[in-house]
């Protein structure tokens, strides 16, 4: 049986106060103090760390009050309704309504169960400046819940095995990420020899290095900057150049992409706009072909992405804010430039090039002017190899976090609405896999 119950019957809800800043003695104790900033930085549901704490003195000469393990910090200003659990005795600023369960109700329920119905909170929010959602309102909010207290917790036992599933892989994903990192830096610093191993570090060997203006580097490669290397840098169809009458559709002939559409890991196609045949045909350059590469230039500088032409539509361009790289060199292979570019020669030449600038853009001038690394082209392939490796490693972590993450929202949805009833007698594990 499932009843929907105010929140306030089912919580004690507590506010947050901050001491003075103007006293230091309030600042720098050992009693954590949250904000809304410690919520949204803290990667799983318990809360152990804050970046400031108060004084026994300071939560003396403040509303703030100290909060059991358990509790639920439900932010109510500004971002409403996210959500921790304190796995430590903690108090919290004024941006908080806290939850602490009453008798007969789990927590942990409690805690996914507000955070599946964060709007219900966000309709209640209001105020001019930001968002905020008072104590009142907060306990007004509807909670449906089992009334069997064992149902309540074999559901949060459930939600909480699938979260443990998710922070572990996020955890290898981090883990591989900081692998990846140190490869990259030895692939494109060291190479690879024909017999798969990378050449010693130029702190064993310096006879086998050189020093160049992208830094040290094997004997045998070459760098040359971006404008002598025969690699055509065309920029995006800029606005002027759209004809009149012809404007972006919801579907269409032709994907024309945004710099919004190229993140650091590829292409991404969730929000899309088209043009038409004949906007298409009265366009410029900037249409993709099988093998460019796409950087954005304005606003998040270096993005990078490598068009395979797995897309289904008709023709794909990109608009201003980003450009094409496009090589037919013989001696580059276009899979190498886009591994050295995204993985170490891009932010070092960045930097580089436009250092002191104030401006979060790359014009092509200063684009131009980067130097690119040419190793022999076998190399490059054994390099490209290495890389695309590491790279198959974290895209399928990845695939299988974002898959764990789909699996607890429908598991949210069918348990804590008792669309999909629980067995409270049968072991969790049985039940996550049901």
């Amino acid at each position: 049986m499932w009843h929907n119950l105010p929140l306030g019957n089912l919580a004690e809800i507590t506010s947050g106060g901050t001491p003075s800043r103007d006293v230091a003695e309030y600042w720098g104790g050992d009693i954590p103090w949250v904000t809304p900033t410690d919520i949204t930085a803290c990667r799983t549901n318990y809360l152990f760390d804050t970046a400031d704490r108060i004084t026994k003195k300071g939560l003396l000469n403040s509303p703030a009050k100290v909060l059991p393990v358990g509790t639920i910090l439900f932010t109510s200003r500004a971002t409403v309704g996210i959500s921790k659990i304190a796995g430590v005795p903690v108090c919290t600023n004024q941006g908080f309504k806290c939850l602490s369960p009453l008798h007969n109700v789990d927590g942990k329920f409690l805690f996914y169960q507000v955070q599946r119905i964060k709007c219900a909170f966000e309709r209640f929010a209001a105020g001019s400046t930001f968002l905020e959602i008072n104590k009142k309102d907060t306990a007004r909010v509807l909670i449906p819940h089992p009334v069997d207290p064992n149902a309540q917790k074999k559901i949060a036992a459930i939600l909480t095995s699938i979260d443990t599933a998710i922070e572990k892989t996020e955890a290898l994903i981090e883990k591989y990420q900081q692998i990846k990192a140190g490869l990259m830096q030895d692939l494109f610093t060291r190479g690879v020899l024909p017999n798969g191993q990378l050449r010693p570090p130029r702190e064993q060997a310096p006879e086998l290095y050189q020093q160049t203006a992208i830094g040290w580097i094997p004997k045998e490669w070459e760098t040359i900057p971006l404008e002598a290397s025969g690699v055509a840098i065309i920029d995006g169809d800029r606005g002027e150049n759209y004809p009149q009458g012809h404007e972006l559709l919801n579907d269409g002939f032709c994907l024309f992409l945004s710099a919004t559409n190229v993140t650091r890991d590829g292409f991404k196609f969730e929000s899309t706009q088209f043009i038409s045949a004949a906007k298409h045909a009265l366009l410029g350059t900037g249409s993709l072909q099988r093998g460019d590469i796409v950087i954005t230039t304005r606003g998040t500088v270096g993005n990078i992405a490598y068009f395979d032409n797995v897309v289904p539509f008709e023709a794909v361009r990109i608009n201003s804010g980003m450009v094409i790289l496009r090589s037919t060199q013989e001696g580059l292979n276009t899979s190498f430039l886009y591994s050295a570019l995204k993985n170490y020669v891009f932010i070092r030449e960045y930097m580089r090039v436009v250092s002191g600038s104030a401006q979060p853009q790359l014009p092509i001038k200063d684009f131009k002017r980067f130097n690119i690394l040419i190793p022999s082209l076998s190399e490059q392939e054994l390099i490209v190899e290495r890389a695309n490796s590491a790279d198959d490693i974290l895209r399928q972590e990845r695939k299988k976090a974002e898959k764990l993450r789909s699996q607890k929202l429908g598991l949210m949805q069918d348990l804590l609405t008792g669309k999909v009833p629980v067995k409270v007698d049968i072991p969790v594990a049985d039940s996550v896999n049901a």
